[in-house]
């Protein structure tokens, strides 16, 4: 697997590429120190995944990158990789199109395996988040009774879907063959029934029903 390395310090650069180059699979085929550079290396490399850091102040700052590179190059594969262990930076990421968010205190293992996970198609979180999402879910479900996912038809599951990786209504619209308006409609079905208000909510609730690709 070719990654792409966006990060502002050299030195973490550095040791990502060694750590990374260590391992038969992985193998770092470039370098970016902010997310304009980030973005012209990844149109020239074609990387299979790029491992984006959220704060770059001499330049664009990694949110900003992973969204834009998601429209310019929509099958890259984003993990974003920072120091804020904050709900508010994953959803972020998320949102812009991330698939996957690791901390950079994380043991050198666990991202290889977060690499090796969202380069596979899956979904990768960090412990604490992945713990923070589910406490959000327990807190917003209600125990025991009916299966709220069966009340779902079959188009609001996949736009519940598509809504937790972090997709636009526009972009849901295209990918169904659908209406902005409809997504709209099906978004406000979906939260009606699962009882709903935020985009968090509906992000822990598929985590829970591995629409994310990510099991718990």
């Amino acid at each position: 697997m070719n990654v792409l390395l966006v990060d502002d310090h050299a030195v973490v650069r550095m040791g990502l590429t060694m750590l990374l180059n260590s391992h038969d699979d992985l193998e770092v085929v470039g370098e970016a120190s902010e997310g304009n550079e980030g973005i012209q290396k990844a149109l020239e490399l074609n990387p299979d995944v790029i491992v984006m850091d959220l704060s770059m102040p001499h330049g664009k700052d990694g949110l900003s990158a992973t969204s834009e590179l998601k429209k310019l190059l929509p099958e890259v594969t984003i993990l974003i990789l920072t120091m804020h262990d904050d709900e508010e930076y994953l959803f972020r990421g998320i949102q812009a199109g991330a698939s996957g968010c690791i901390l950079k205190s994380a043991p050198h293992h666990e991202l290889v395996t977060a690499i090796r996970s969202v380069a596979a198609g899956d979904a990768y979180l960090h412990p604490s988040a992945t713990k923070r999402l589910m406490e959000e879910y327990m807190g917003t479900i209600q125990k025991g009774g009916v299966d709220t996912y069966s009340l779902l038809s079959d188009r609001e599951k996949e736009v519940l879907a598509l809504i937790a990786k972090g997709f636009s209504n526009k972009e849901i619209a295209e990918q169904l063959i659908i209406s902005v308006k409809t997504v709209e409609n099906h978004k406000g079905h979906v939260m009606e029934k699962l009882q709903m208000k935020k985009r968090p909510e509906l992000v822990a609730y598929a985590l829970k029903k591995g629409l994310l690709g990510y099991g718990i």
